[in-house]
């Protein structure tokens, strides 16, 4: 089957192959907002002359069959067929002859893909943003029930200072809202339009971009048609970053997880069906969840990087080098979520051991607090602080495991409807209301 490109010179098989790679795999993922892509597009060739009306809705009726079935899974790219534009087209043409032709006035597959990423990307974060949010009500809701369970705090992995569970699931929740900011910042970049760039520099027909721009939800337009191509890496990498954010996040806590629950530890016990067993210890119940999230959460902290080295050394224009990113970016939004919703699961199940502080390896933590009750009572800080070192080597520190912190963040006062204002403000920013009633108004 010829190419849209293809003249009379067929192209060496295995240079084919070579140079598509996993490119129709993964136009599988961009089936859907292909259609939509083109739905806006036609719209504004009707309006601006190029289409007839007639065509237009004929056009427009088919795209919606063929968007339903993008939705349901059936879509394929058929054997010969180099994308996903080429298979749209191919469709329209068998079911509408030469009008199925038109589509691609005034686009090249650059600008189509641009799109294509744009769209996918932004509803992959949306549903990252809604997993986030649910981890973020467990750990929150688990600060909440433990904040008066005492727990060691830890500093070179030496016994420290008195924490909470209140504070350990509250300092997961605040860090998920802070790395809802930067995807934020990702959003508001994908969130532009950069069709009607053409092949990166714009056409002489007389399109309407800002037409298309509201028809897709967008908030606005990658105005300069030759930034709105040197765009696609870029955003690529804003969103990676951002993700990689989060997965530091969840890596952190698995790590903690998997410390915790170990025998040497025993702060927390994950349910029985959540652990798996060795094939030659009977007595193991292994934090095997918590480790590959670690793991895959680490593979995701280096997708940014990935990004950058397929891009830094490219000039302004479209190279064919910016397929490879397809590859890496677009099942990274489905390995974090996995991740997201399995750590959600655990944390939502755990089990918290009420008693840690009985055993006497944790007196050392409350030395802290014997010197500031001593400062209250008005000995010098530094004599206080030599006071209770004399004491602790001479085997004479007897602890008050009485803990009266009250400043803000602290273990008595968890600051948590604070972190949940700060949450909600950042997730109404993203006004995901407007891109959805642009897309059912378009499927209307």
């Amino acid at each position: 089957m010829s190419k849209l490109w293809e003249k009379n010179t067929k192209v060496n098989d295995r240079i084919e192959a070579y140079t598509v790679g996993l490119d129709r795999e993964m136009d599988l993922y961009l089936a859907s907002y292909d259609i939509l892509g083109s739905m806006a597009h036609i719209t504004m060739l009707e309006s601006v002359g190029l289409l007839k009306n007639e065509e237009l809705k004929s056009l427009l009726d088919e795209l919606k069959a063929i968007y339903k079935i993008a939705v349901s899974g059936e879509f394929i790219i058929e054997e010969g067929v180099e994308d996903v534009h080429s298979q749209v087209e191919l469709m329209l043409t068998r079911k509408l002859g030469d009008v199925g032709k038109k589509i691609h006035s005034g686009r090249s597959r650059n600008d189509q893909v641009l799109v294509d990423l744009k769209l996918f990307a932004r509803e992959e974060i949306r549903k990252t943003v809604l997993s986030i949010n649910h981890l973020f009500d467990v750990l929150i809701s688990q600060s909440n029930r433990y904040k008066d369970v005492l727990l060691p705090g830890y500093t070179h992995l030496q016994v420290a200072m008195p924490s909470s569970f209140g504070l350990w699931f509250g300092a997961y929740a605040e860090s998920l809202a802070d790395d809802l900011q930067t995807l934020l910042s990702a959003w508001h970049i994908t969130n532009r339009n950069p069709l009607g760039s053409a092949a990166g520099y714009g056409s002489s027909f007389p399109l309407n971009r800002q037409m298309t721009t509201d028809l897709l939800g967008f908030a606005t337009m990658n105005y300069n048609v030759v930034y709105a191509q040197m765009g696609r890496g870029k955003m690529e990498r804003t969103v990676a970053n951002a993700l990689s954010g989060v997965a530091a996040t969840i890596s952190k806590l698995a790590f903690d997880a998997c410390l915790y629950t170990s025998q040497n530890f025993g702060f927390i016990k994950l349910a029985d069906e959540f652990t798996t067993g060795s094939s030659i210890m009977p007595h193991k119940k292994n934090p095997d969840v918590f480790e590959l999230t670690r793991a895959k959460c680490n593979k995701i902290q280096a997708l940014p990087q990935q990004v950058a080295m397929i891009t830094n050394n490219l000039p302004s224009g479209y190279f064919r080098d910016l397929q490879i990113i397809k590859e890496i970016f677009v099942p990274a939004f489905a390995g974090l979520r996995d991740c997201i919703e399995m750590t959600a699961m655990m944390m939502e199940r755990v089990e918290v051991n009420k008693n840690v502080l009985n055993d006497k390896r944790y007196d050392y933590l409350f030395s802290v607090e014997e010197v500031n009750r001593l400062v209250l009572e008005g000995t010098p800080f530094r004599d206080a602080y030599k006071k209770v070192g004399l004491d602790i080597e001479a085997g004479q520190f007897v602890p008050d495991k009485n803990v009266q912190h009250t400043h803000e963040g602290s273990i008595g006062n968890l600051c948590n409807d604070e972190i949940c204002t700060y949450q909600k403000d950042i997730f109404k920013q993203f006004a995901f209301e407007k891109m959805d009633k642009a897309i059912a108004d378009l499927l209307a």
